[in-house]
């Protein structure tokens, strides 16, 4: 009898259903003997408090056309991990004692940085852990791209795409606020796709001179509007320069994002008509695309492989547009970056896109 636990950790994407779904009928199919399988849910937290379904390979069957995820999600801060819950209760005992009360000889994660932190902790607690890298930001460290990233970019980039006819009709400047907090992956790819004017990125701080600058040198190259896609995270070079408790001061002080000040300072200082758009969590939201579905087949074999040969303690990733597996002790806790002398950085520079630096 092979035991298998399941769950979805952090943000929901596309492609979490997809991935499972993968993995289930790969074990399926390829295990010697029977299987029993063990949905949490709602991340961590149904491990923590032994919440769960014994599902069966019908749950998993033409799931991978739907977003979001059937064991639903919550986010457990890593941080917090060795703070006992409102009921007093150790998370990580809690999390080792309904590991092994279900006997499960393995436990598939599906969760971005912070959920592989926690998964590399159960690893180092003895516990047979696989993750696999979910997240729209695609900031996690060790792979080239994580599932959920392209829809999320085909998102933003369908929002820009239907946001220029209507500033187009009024000759406005649009600034498109992009999900992106601390890496730029989707406003970048979304911006270039989407022929945005300009790009800020966390990995880029700018200077508003440049943005204007740009503004105006479509303006008087006969554009009756532009659009400046902005990732949450954008910083300016003054505020990069501060010590980090004092740019965080800021940033929690604001009223609104940094989308809307921009938007603000833009309008004061060219006198053109300025809106803020916001696709938000619809970013994360909706079918996957087809990329995202073959990615998430691709994970789920390559973890159900790991399972089934008996390694454990690695995240699936894509190097090099390979599968392949890097242990969880080199990627918790570490991010990704954009680059910003990456080639799609420079490609956009040399097409006129501007990101505010120059």
């Amino acid at each position: 009898m092979l035991r298998i636990g399941l769950l979805t950790s952090g943000g929901d994407c596309q492609a979490l259903n997809a991935t499972m779904r993968g993995i289930v009928k790969t074990i399926i199919r390829q295990s010697k003997g029977p299987v029993e399988i063990y949905g949490f849910l709602d991340g961590y937290h149904g491990l923590i408090h032994s919440k769960f379904l014994q599902m069966t390979w019908a749950d998993f069957s033409n799931i991978h056309t739907q977003g979001g995820t059937i064991l639903g999600t919550s986010r457990t801060p890593f941080k917090l991990l060795d703070t006992p819950e409102a009921d007093g209760v150790n998370k990580v005992a809690a999390m080792k004692q309904t590991y092994y009360k279900l006997q499960i000889d393995c436990l598939f994660m599906l969760g971005g940085n912070g959920s592989t932190k926690t998964a590399n902790r159960l690893r180092e607690e003895g516990l047979n852990v696989i993750a696999l890298p979910k997240t729209i930001d695609n900031d996690t460290w060790g792979t080239d791209i994580t599932f959920g990233f392209t829809s999320a970019i085909d998102v933003a980039t369908t929002f820009i795409d239907e946001i220029k006819t209507t500033a187009s009709s009024h000759g406005r400047v649009f600034v498109i606020e992009i999900m992106g907090h601390r890496v730029g992956w989707i406003p970048l790819h979304a911006g270039v796709a989407g022929g945005a004017d300009v790009i800020l990125l966390p990995e880029i701080p700018y200077e508003m001179k440049n943005v204007i600058e740009a503004i105006e040198r479509r303006e008087a190259a006969g554009g009756r509007f532009a659009i400046v896609a902005v990732a949450e995270g954008a910083i300016s070079k003054k505020e990069a320069a501060l010590p980090k408790k004092e740019y965080k001061k800021i940033v929690a002080e604001r009223k609104y994002s940094v989308a809307y000040d921009i938007a603000n300072e833009i309008a004061e200082r060219t006198g053109r008509e300025v809106r803020v758009g916001v696709p938000g969590h619809t970013q994360r939201g909706g079918a996957p695309d087809a990329q995202d579905r073959i990615f998430a087949v691709q994970c789920g074999v390559e973890a159900a492989r790991g399972c089934l040969e008996g390694t454990y303690g690695f995240m699936v990733a894509k190097v090099n547009n390979k599968m392949c597996r890097v242990p969880l002790k080199e990627v918790a806790g570490k991010l990704k970056y954009v680059d910003p002398k990456s080639d799609l950085v420079r490609e956009a520079k040399f097409m006129g896109i501007s990101f505010g630096d120059e």
